[in-house]
Formats: structure tokens, C-alpha cells, sequence
């Protein structure tokens, strides 16, 4: 039985971590890249097209300065180019990538990568028409529009600099998931409306507008040099209405409100991870009267009661000692509260340090948990079993801040002792009996393998120790286990997973998964005779000539490979969808499923299979996750939706910049 979610307990950052990126290029640049760039049809720029625009041409509108030109927008007409934006087809990847990789002068590892010096691939697109929407004043904590973005996030603070925009394109390296750069490389080819709060004057709303308008001609006369290229003109706009009309007329375009209040309306990526990766860890019972949750199910009291006793796995604990297990088992008795314990992470008992008395202390700590748990039987003088009225067993949770990752060491053990069950059928059991999503290190698979016998030999499960030294001598290791690095795949969907080539090279624990069909995205499996002859060859997709480069277009194989995982789907068949790390080529085909399955948008479905990949990072580099809202056009047309994005694409490419920020190294 799953509990409720506590929506009042804040969920610390998830203990992810940032895979090393697949696909690399080193500083002796070859003329000819793995998996090259088509090369351009002419060397003439492509004629502009004109884009509309609520806010082309500003003539409509007073002209509050002329040098540098600025003009003055009401609210409503604000909301009304917000909203235009939104449903505006964005232009195709090929006529915004490579530019929006960032294309230093000076950067010749990704000049020669992206476009082997071929200048018009260096050139700003002339086919994007952006709103970029600047809030001056305090902070974006309140009184934030959707979008809404920091002076400085687009224009440079250093003393001394003499105008235009932020450069940001990387000056050295080679880089495709520079998500860092695109609101201000985007706020240079976009109109930009500049708003204050109430509490901002309008000399200082006008001075960022002035800035911001001053940079636009320098841009736009560093672009106009070329002779064969029509460049756009941008404008800037100041809002005359107080921040309360939006609040009173168009709410739907208010993040936080002038009380730092979030509407919820408009997606909020760190707030959609930690929603989604609660929902996916809420607490469940593992075994009787033990749950397996997060650390906000603490304070979650469902219809059985509260719990009892929180054990919480953290790194840098000590192994809870028996005498200290007695004194809280007598103390329990006596007092109602809640009782913390500590326990070790997952991944934190070093092989190097095992102990006997490692081993004896996890038996202590499961063997403590069972009978905290069960309730006391007891013989009548007739010899019939029954339970005494005054304890019904205790309810235990344990936990963890994410819920799957530090708790798993000690649920498996648990589950070991409890059911009597070796090591390989725990690792299952966890998952597709109890349905806990989880992630396990390589370490927690070895020493449990190491303790496996001593905690057979304890486990109530097994009668008396003649049936368990039978059962202890019976087990084999089957062949899928040393080849676990103690990872499973991670379920997206129970019709799909998503995992790296390690896990598709493990055909026999796919099979124990209940996993039947393979879906491989530029990386294929080194399977023997024996292992291909198991596997129906339609049972298996591979989808060529995809190389994470941020070059291949992947859009045009979406549909295909959505088929054959519904085909999965229908059959009763779940998918694994992998590459070689599983985050990025991968992620993109899930994240697309999740769009198209769940009815989620771009945002909603990237934080959804985000939280789900567990503590590893999906990283669809930029091209993926532009195509991904192009993709959505697609689909919002067919379906007769119209196009309407809930974000756009520089506040998607900043939100995910900010979210992985805090685990890179």
C-alpha cells in the first residue's frame, strides 16, 4: 500500500551524478569528423524570411527615445507578443544548429567540427524572431513573468565594457550541451520587453531598456557588414502598466507573483523533478510492516498510523551497534515517540574495510528490524500459536533524501533475511515484485554476495539450520550477476526502460526483468551465438548512424522507434531503450515516448524521465532537445491542437543549465 505525498516536506537536491559525455573530440581536429556535418548547398546566405511579430514594426507604438531607440508597450500587448512567441513555429534545427552550439572566431575545435570554416555557418540565423522578456529591479524570486530573465544574464556587468551583448560562445573546446549560452546568444536575434515590479522605478526599468537598446544597434551594425545577408531588426520595449495588471489580466503568464507566491501553472523544472521523483519513491511496504520510502514519507500518516521507527541511510554513519538496538527497543516501550536511526549508505562500506564485524552488524540491524516489525507470537498451553494484544509489531521506514539510492543497501539485505532469498533473487524481487525503482552500487552487490551465507544462515525464512546449510548449498550464481555493476536499467514506463550497453550486453538479466525487446540507438550489443539464438531478431530494433555529435538529426527516426515500443506495449512486452550511457541518444527516444504516452510537454516529460533515470543524469545535448520541440509542432499539428510550447526554447536550455549546475565538476 502506497502513502500519500507529503507536499509540505521540501525534497533536497536528488544524489545524482553527471556521466562522463560519450562522444569526444580531441584538439588535433581531423578535416573529417566521425559522423559529419552535411555540408551547406551554396555559400550565399538564405534570404530573410518575414517573420510576424505583434511587435514588428515598433511604429505602432510611442518611441519614449530615439537614440538608442526604445518604445513603450502596455501589458496587454506584452501578454499578446508572449503569446504570439509561443504558437510561432520555431525554424528548423539545420537553419539554427551549428550556430546555437556557439561558434567562437577563435574556437577552431569546434569551427572545424561543426563546419569546416565554411563562414555562412558562422553567421547569426537571420530566421529566428524571439521575445526575450527582462525583468529589472530585484530579483526573480517575485514578480516574475514567464521567461522573465536578469539583466546580466544577457548583458555584461565587467567594468569598463563598452556595450553590446554577453559573449558567450565557448572560446576552447569542443562542447554540445552548451545550454548556458542560449538566452543571451537568443536575447541578440529577439525583441526584448524590459518590466519592473511595483517597487522598481521607472528611470531604472529605462536605464536596463536603454542598455539593452544600445547593444541591439551595436549587433545589429556588426551584422549589417555583410553584404549578402538582410539582418533583422530588433527593438526593445519598456512596459508602462504596474506588474499587478498581469497579476489582475493575465495570470497565466505569472511565474511568482509580487508575493513570491508560484502559480504552478508554468513549468518549474527543479519543482517538477523533485514532484516526480517523490511520486516515483513514495513509500511502499517491502515486507510486513516495513516501508521503503523518502525521507518527506516521515511525516506522511496514512490510514494504518504513523511510523515507529525511521531508519535513515547517510553517508558517514556508523553501523548501529547491538547493545544501542536494545536500549531503543526497551525505550520503545515506554515511550511513543518516533524512534531516528542511522544506518550506511549504499556505496559507502568500502570493500577495503569489510569486516566480519560489517557482516554481523547488518545481520544485528535486519534481525532487530524483523522483530521491531512482527508482531510477538507466542504458545498456549495447548500449544496453538497466538499474538499478543499489546504488540502488533512496529511499523518501520526506512529512508533516504531521494528514496532509491543510499536505502538500497540495507532494503536488499533486508529482504535477504526476511524472505530467506540469495542476492540475485533480492536484486529482482525489489524491483518487480515490490516495484521499487532503485539504484545500488557495486560495492552493495559484493558485499552482500560476501555476507550472502551468514545471512541465509540467520534468516527466520529458513526453518532450522540443517534446511539452511541445503538451501545455502543449492544456490547458483547465475551468469547475469557478474556482470551486474549493480545498476538495473531504469523504468520509465512500465512498458519501457532506459538504460547504457552494459545493460544491453546482459541479455539473461533483461529476461529476469522481464524485459523482451531491445531498442539500440547508435550502439549495438556483442551478444554470443547463444544469446542472439534466445532473442526473435523482431524483438530487436537497431537505429544506425546516430552518433551523439550534436550533428545527426534524430527527429526523422522518432516515429519508428515509438512503434516498436508500442508494438511492445500491446504485446505485454516491455522495451529497453539504450546507447552506450544511456543519457542522451536514449533519453531523447524516452522522453519523446513519455510526450506521447503521458500527454506531457517538452518540459514536463524531460523532468519526468529525468527523475526516473534515478542518480545518473540524462544529458540530450542541445540538437536533441531542440528537435524534441519541433517535434512537438509536429504532433500538436497532426492532432489539430495547434502549436503552443509552455516554455521557450532559451528559458528550457537555461532551466536545465541551472539544474545541472550543482553536479558539475
Amino acid at each position: 500500500m502506497a502513502l500519500a505525498l507529503a507536499s509540505s516536506v521540501p525534497l533536497a537536491i536528488p544524489n545524482k551524478h553527471l556521466p562522463t559525455p560519450t562522444y569526444t573530440i580531441t584538439t588535433k581536429v581531423s578535416p573529417s569528423p566521425v559522423t559529419p556535418p552535411a555540408s551547406p548547398p551554396t555559400e550565399k546566405a538564405t534570404p530573410l524570411l518575414p517573420i510576424s511579430s505583434v511587435l514588428y514594426p515598433p511604429s505602432a507604438y510611442q518611441q519614449i527615445s530615439v537614440e538608442p531607440p526604445i518604445y513603450s508597450i502596455d501589458a496587454a500587448t506584452a501578454a499578446a507578443a508572449i503569446h504570439q512567441a509561443a504558437c510561432h513555429p520555431l525554424p528548423s534545427a539545420d537553419k539554427v544548429f551549428p550556430w546555437l552550439h556557439g561558434l567562437h572566431s577563435d574556437n577552431a575545435v569546434q569551427l572545424t567540427f561543426f563546419s569546416a570554416r565554411r563562414k555562412i555557418h558562422q553567421r547569426t540565423p537571420s530566421c529566428w524572431r524571439g521575445v526575450t522578456v527582462v525583468k529589472a529591479g530585484r530579483a526573480l524570486e517575485s514578480s516574475k513573468l514567464r521567461g522573465a530573465v536578469h539583466p546580466a544574464e544577457i548583458l555584461p556587468t565587467a567594468p569598463g565594457y563598452q556595450g553590446g551583448f554577453l559573449e558567450v560562445d565557448p572560446k576552447e573546446g569542443f562542447c554540445v550541451r552548451n545550454f548556458h549560452i542560449q538566452t543571451a546568444k537568443l536575447a541578440a536575434v529577439s525583441d526584448i520587453i524590459v518590466y519592473g515590479d511595483d517597487r522598481t522605478s521607472k528611470d531604472a526599468i529605462k536605464n536596463i531598456a536603454r542598455r539593452i537598446a544600445q547593444a541591439q544597434v551595436k549587433y545589429r551594425s556588426m551584422h549589417m557588414s555583410h553584404p549578402d545577408l538582410d539582418y533583422p531588426q530588433y527593438n526593445t520595449f519598456v512596459v508602462s502598466s504596474p506588474f499587478s495588471e498581469f497579476e489582475q489580466n493575465h495570470p497565466e503568464l505569472v511565474a511568482f507573483d509580487s508575493r513570491g507566491l508560484g502559480s504552478g501553472s508554468i513549468p518549474d523544472f527543479p519543482y517538477l523533478e523533485r514532484q516526480e521523483m517523490c511520486t516515483m519513491s513514495r513509500a511502499t511496504e517491502i515486507a510486513h510492516n516495513v516501508w521503503l520510502g523518502s525521507t518527506s514519507d516521515k511525516e506522511v500518516v496514512n490510514a494504518s498510523g504513523p511510523f515507529n521507527i525511521c531508519i535513515e541511510s547517510c553517508d558517514g554513519a556508523p553501523f548501529p551497534t547491538a547493545p544501542m538496538l536494545r536500549l531503543i527497543s526497551r525505550r520503545m516501550k515506554d515511550h511513543t515517540s518516533v524512534q531516528d536511526i542511522e544506518f550506511p549508505a549504499s556505496g559507502s562500506v568500502a570493500t577495503s574495510n569489510w569486516a566480519k564485524f560489517d557482516i554481523d552488524a547488518i545481520i544485528d540491524m535486519c534481525r532487530w528490524i524483523y522483530f521491531s516489525a512482527n508482531p510477538i507470537i507466542i504458545k498456549d498451553a495447548d500449544g496453538d500459536t497466538a499474538m499478543e494484544d499489546h504488540d502488533q509489531g512496529k511499523r518501520v521506514l526506512i529512508h533516504c533524501m531521494d528514496g532509491y539510492t543510499e536505502t538500497s543497501l540495507l532494503a536488499l539485505a533486508y529482504l535477504m533475511y526476511s524472505e530467506g532469498l540469495p542476492v540475485h533473487d533480492a536484486w529482482i524481487h525489489l524491483h518487480r515484485e515490490k516495484g521499487r525503482n532503485f539504484f545500488a552500487y557495486q560495492t552493495d552487490l559484493q558485499i552482500l554476495l560476501h555476507a550472502q551465507t551468514e545471512i541465509l544462515k540467520a534468516s527466520p525464512a529458513l526453518k532450522n539450520e540443517a534446511e539452511a546449510t541445503a538451501f545455502i548449498a543449492s544456490i547458483e550464481i547465475p551468469k547475469w550477476v557478474p556482470k551486474l555493476d549493480g545498476s538495473l536499467p531504469s523504468r520509465i514506463l512500465p512498458h519501457m526502460y532506459l538504460g547504457n550497453l552494459g545493460h544491453a550486453n546482459n541479455p539473461e538479466m533483461l529476461k529476469e526483468l522481464g524485459i523482451k525487446r531491445i531498442l539500440s540507438i547508435g550502439e549495438f550489443t556483442n551478444w554470443s551465438a547463444d544469446e542472439i539464438s534466445g532473442w526473435p531478431s523482431e524483438k530487436i530494433m537497431k537505429v544506425e548512424n546516430i552518433q551523439d555529435n550534436g550533428v545527426d538529426p534524430l527527429t526523422c527516426r522518432l516515429d519508428k522507434c515509438l512503434d516498436f515500443i508500442n508494438a511492445g506495449r500491446e504485446a505485454g512486452e516491455a522495451t529497453l531503450v539504450h546507447c552506450r550511457v544511456g543519457v542522451s541518444r536514449s533519453a531523447t527516444i524516452c522522453i519523446a515516448e513519455v510526450m506521447k504516452r503521458l500527454n506531457l510537454s517538452v518540459p514536463r516529460a524531460y523532468c519526468y524521465v529525468r527523475a526516473r533515470r534515478l542518480n545518473v543524469i540524462i544529458q540530450p545535448h542541445l540538437r536533441f532537445m531542440y528537435e524534441l520541440l519541433k517535434w512537438e509542432e509536429a504532433q500538436r499539428t497532426e492532432n489539430n491542437l495547434g502549436i503552443k510550447r509552455e516554455l521557450e526554447w532559451p528559458s528550457i536550455a537555461r532551466e536545465i543549465a541551472l539544474m545541472n549546475r550543482p553536479y558539475s565538476r
